[in-house]
């Protein structure tokens, strides 16, 4: 199949759910009101809360759930072929993580800016929200490790691409200054700061070529685990204005133009794509994702479809940000359906390899030749001229990453004149997503901190108070250390696997708990917009965990990571059995007659 026929219509389905869909839920569902105050106006401290552009807003919302998930899930997955993960990706992300991004920021706005746990406390009860900021906390510890390994491995040995992701942070806090103290600077700040980059880009490629300069950016995977860790401490307490928005809004140039030249390069070039629909792995077995595609294919693929990642940025950075309730659904619902067409463009990428290229990069090297002699019909077809032109050994070069790299090179390979730049095009492909990764980083930690500093409130109340920096740095501090403590030591590397399972058991809760507050604002028949993708992510990823405990982590005595998924299963289950019964109380409960009152009763009654 040419993968045009992919692009246009994920742009057309796309397209007519934001029109249609999205409309229905900010009308409907939701009932979006301009008039009403939002945190970033009622609680402006200059801090945390600030009234941002909506614009710069999407930037670093999408910049922030768009972390590697929908560039390595969707690759991993093309294990089974390509069309399980385009169908997912598609309905999926309409139906579930549009809805879940939007529901989840409209609960946390009308909470004055607070956290799911919260959310929970006050709309079921506190047992289950404190069951609840326990486990988010656990997941986003094991989320932010993750994605910093990935980066890490990404950033290693690479001097150009490190050194073009440590310019955006300068280049980023120069936007912050101008935005903030010049009014109206947004677009002049934006020009700025995309040519800076551009330049730095360019230049960049041309100066690592200076053997004393590359050596300064030719960091150990220690001392760039460090960094990182340094990094997300200061972006967590710095204003929210300086660095952390500013930096996201300007790599959301670098992303959305890099897969913009990716769709224009599949455009131009046209290309067919070598995996078949459905590969013999679709019943398990396979050299990258060991069980089968039911139901797999919805833990493999999370961001891009739907991801709870998401719920812990849309109830904390993002909420305190918004300055009109009606931006709720440009920013929630638009920016996830950005991240689903970016998955999708990854899967394309990774499916016009041909099979046993993709293979070949995608197993590990100890496997491999039994592989190989298992499937002798998937050899290696052109990886051998891939690494003669990129210049590296691209075998078991497991993660996804790698063969993401190379499907944008490849793509970019055949666009006339650029026969000559494969290695280029490889090298910026891995900074690209390097930047996807870092700029989750940054908002994950600083949400982090927001759920320590409520935590710790509900025993210290000092701790509540935003802007009592003793309190602020020590939780930075605390939170930052438990997840970089875990990257140094390279023990996290792990519990990788975990987090398709714990990410997904997230976001079932972020749509379940959020059900619960549209049942008791009385909109009990169009909380199933959120209650049905809800119970079915549970229950699809309660099953995923289990298969995965008894027949991969059991057998392969992974006792660690068997333990790890049972306490995140437990620990959701607690608080969707929770979750259930307040439903149930709730619908006994007659709505409430207000048809003959006017809108501003209305919403009064409802908050």
């Amino acid at each position: 199949m040419n993968a045009l026929t992919l692009i246009f219509a994920s742009l057309l389905i796309f397209a007519i759910a934001y029109r249609f869909y999205g409309i229905f839920l900010a009308n409907k569902v939701l009932r979006l009101n301009a008039k009403n105050v939002t945190p970033a106006v009622e609680f402006a401290d200059g801090q945390d809360y600030v009234k941002t552009d909506k614009k710069v807003l999407f930037g670093h919302h999408f910049a922030a759930i768009a972390a590697a998930g929908p560039l390595v899930g969707p690759v991993l997955a093309a294990q089974f072929g390509y069309l399980p993960g385009a169908l997912w990706i598609l309905i999926g992300c309409v139906l579930g993580g549009g809805v879940h991004d939007m529901v989840v920021l409209f609960a946390s706005v009308r909470h004055k800016g607070e956290s799911l746990a919260t959310i929970a406390s006050k709309e079921i009860s506190k047992p289950i929200g404190t069951i609840a900021g326990i486990a988010v906390l656990f997941i986003l510890i094991l989320t932010l490790a993750g994605l910093s390994l990935a980066c890490i491995s990404a950033m290693h040995e690479a001097p150009w691409s490190l050194f073009t992701i440590i310019l955006t942070m300068p280049i980023a806090i120069l936007m912050g200054l101008i935005m903030r103290y010049r009014e109206g600077s947004v677009t002049f700040a934006s020009i700025l700061g995309g040519v800076l980059l551009i330049v730095g880009i360019i230049s960049g490629h041309n100066l690592m070529e200076m053997p004393a300069i590359a050596n300064l950016f030719n960091w150990s995977i220690g001392t760039i685990s460090i960094a990182i860790a340094v990094y997300g401490f200061f972006a967590s307490v710095l204003p929210i204005w300086l660095l952390l928005v500013p930096r996201d809004y300007l790599s959301t140039y670098l992303k959305i133009g890099t897969i913009l030249m990716l769709t224009i390069g599949i455009i131009f070039v046209a290309p067919t794509i070598q995996m078949p629909a459905l590969t013999n792995f679709v019943n398990g077995g396979g050299p990258v994702i060991g069980g089968p595609v039911l139901p797999f294919i919805f833990i493999v693929i999370a961001c891009g479809a739907i991801s709870g990642f998401h719920a812990i940025i849309a109830t904390g950075t993002t909420p305190k940000m918004i300055g009109n309730e009606r931006e709720i659904l440009f920013v929630g619902y638009g920016a996830m359906l950005v991240e689903g067409f970016v998955a999708l463009m990854a899967l394309i990428a990774a499916c016009t390899l041909m099979p046993g290229d993709y293979f070949a990069i995608n197993t590990p090297a100890a496997a491999y030749d039994q592989f190989l002699a298992m499937h002798p019909e998937l050899h290696a077809v052109d990886l051998q001229h891939f690494i003669d032109r990129i210049g590296i050994d691209l075998h078991g070069r497991t993660g996804g990453a790698v063969s993401l790299a190379v499907g944008m090179a490849h793509i970019f390979d055949k666009v006339p004149f650029m026969d000559d730049v494969m290695a280029y095009w490889y090298n910026f492909a891995i900074m690209f997503e390097a930047v996807f990764i870092l700029t989750a980083i940054d908002a994950g930690t600083r949400v982090g901190r927001f759920f320590l500093q409520e935590m710790l409130g509900s025993v210290i109340p000092a701790f509540k108070d935003k802007n009592w920096w003793p309190g602020v740095i020590l939780c930075s501090a605390l939170f930052t250390f438990s997840w970089g403590y875990l990257v140094y030591t390279g023990n996290v590397s792990s519990i990788w696997p975990l987090f398709g399972i714990s990410n997904q058991l997230l976001a079932a809760c972020g749509l379940i708990v959020c059900t619960t507050m549209l049942m008791r604002m009385n909109r009990k028949g169009y909380a199933l917009c959120a209650a049905i993708p809800g119970v079915f992510m549970a229950i699809i990823t309660f099953w995923a965990g289990y298969l995965q405990v008894k027949t991969i982590y059991l057998p392969n005595e992974q006792y660690l990571l068997a333990s790890l998924a049972i306490i995140a299963m437990l620990l959701m289950g607690i608080v969707f059995i929770g979750t259930f019964i307040r439903w149930a109380e709730l619908l006994k409960i007659k709505e409430l007659k207000v048809d003959a009152l006017g809108e501003e009763v209305k919403e009064l009654v409802e908050r």
